[in-house]
């Protein structure tokens, strides 16, 4: 399979045009700064489907507050996801939190050099194993996410469907036989910087590209036809009623919610599935056992996952009694000004603007 591929591919030109164009031309960025294999482990955590203008302060200020493994494997998860607040995919945060401590617990603190043994920690894919294998420890290891799939897919003229894991492999197993291995932190970086800043999705800019020689698709003028990428299914849209509610202290209703599935673990306000508008007061008493008193409806939040979309229709509430509150619906009642303590999702976020009067 990958022979056939590189049947007179010319490997070495193509390794020196692209480490040379990465060495003169890469970004600047913080977590370039150093070969710390906790540093780039966090980097390319957050890097996952984050655009990196947005990553550059969160890693700031995440390293700033867990400057080594230890500090993050000592944090309270609810501290950590706080840090984490409005990056998204917060999957990611626990998964990184599980995995330094069981690096502190079995490795004494040492990241992993061994590939496999990297890639058994939670959190860590086979993309993420490579990169900080190649830009940590200098290990010819592959690094194939969708910016390196789209840069070969053009060069090599492949046009197997990207959204298949068998042509995830069959890259993976293209990259082996194409790595520098004399420099693989330089080539892995660069094949993605080459996807972030020439090679892109929809204007590739093909007359400033350092491997437009080795290009294939350049060669035959369809470099804008691939990488061939199969549509997704339409995402699902799912409303739901958001309740701003105070005590008749003032307090704001707050829920967590549960330790598995989306979003796991953050806070929001307590939040129903709205099959339709009729009786929405009932619909909330019976979930939380609460009478209340709805008031107008504030606006509404639309917040969009990969797999679906909430639509989110925002009311301000009033209870006339201080409630008995239910572990079982994990509902506290806070100050307002303590909301900034606990972490809460990007849609939640938006909602609380409501009370700020920053929404719209």
């Amino acid at each position: 399979m990958t022979d056939k591929t590189l049947h007179k591919f010319d490997k070495k030109m193509f390794n020196h045009n692209l480490i040379s164009w990465y060495h003169k031309n890469k970004r600047e960025l913080p977590w370039r700064d150093t070969n710390n294999p906790y540093a780039i482990w966090v980097s390319e955590i957050m890097l996952q489907q984050t655009k990196v203008d947005t990553v550059i302060s969160y890693y700031k200020k995440f390293m700033n507050r867990y400057p080594t493994i230890f500090h993050l494997a000592k944090a309270e998860q609810q501290e950590v996801l706080k840090e984490w607040e409005g990056l998204g995919y917060y999957s990611r945060a626990r998964n990184l939190h599980d995995a330094a401590r069981e690096v502190v617990a079995t490795y004494h603190g040492e990241v992993p050099k061994n590939p496999k043994q990297l890639g058994t920690l939670k959190g860590i894919g086979p993309y993420t194993q490579g990169a900080i294998s190649s830009i940590a420890f200098q290990q010819p290891e592959p690094a194939v996410d969708g910016n390196v799939m789209r840069v070969l897919s053009r060069v090599l003229l492949v046009k197997d469907n990207i959204s298949e894991q068998r042509t995830r492999k069959k890259f993976e197993h293209i990259v082996r036989e194409l790595i520098c291995h004399s420099d693989p932190s330089a080539f892995n970086q660069g094949l993605m910087e080459l996807g972030a800043l020439i090679c892109t999705p929809t204007s590739p800019a093909c007359l400033l590209c350092p491997v437009q020689n080795e290009c294939r698709a350049f060669a035959e003028g369809c470099e804008k036809k691939l990488p061939v990428k199969l549509k997704k299914k339409k995402q699902k849209t799912v409303s739901y009623l958001v309740l701003l509610i105070r005590d008749v202290d003032g307090k704001i209703a707050i829920e967590k919610r549960p330790d598995k599935g989306l979003l796991a673990n953050m806070w929001q306000f307590p939040m129903i599935e709205l099959k339709d508008k009729h009786s929405l007061e009932k619909i909330a008493e019976k979930k939380y056992g609460i009478p209340l008193i709805l008031k107008e409806e504030l606006g509404h939040v639309n917040h969009v996952f990969s797999h679906l979309i909430w639509d989110l229709h925002v009311y301000e509430a009033i209870c006339a009694t201080r409630p008995e509150i239910s572990e079982q619906v994990r509902l506290s009642f806070i100050k307002e000004e303590e909301l900034q303590d606990y972490p809460f999702s990007v849609s939640h976020i938006k909602v609380r603007e409501f009370l700020q009067g920053k929404h719209g």
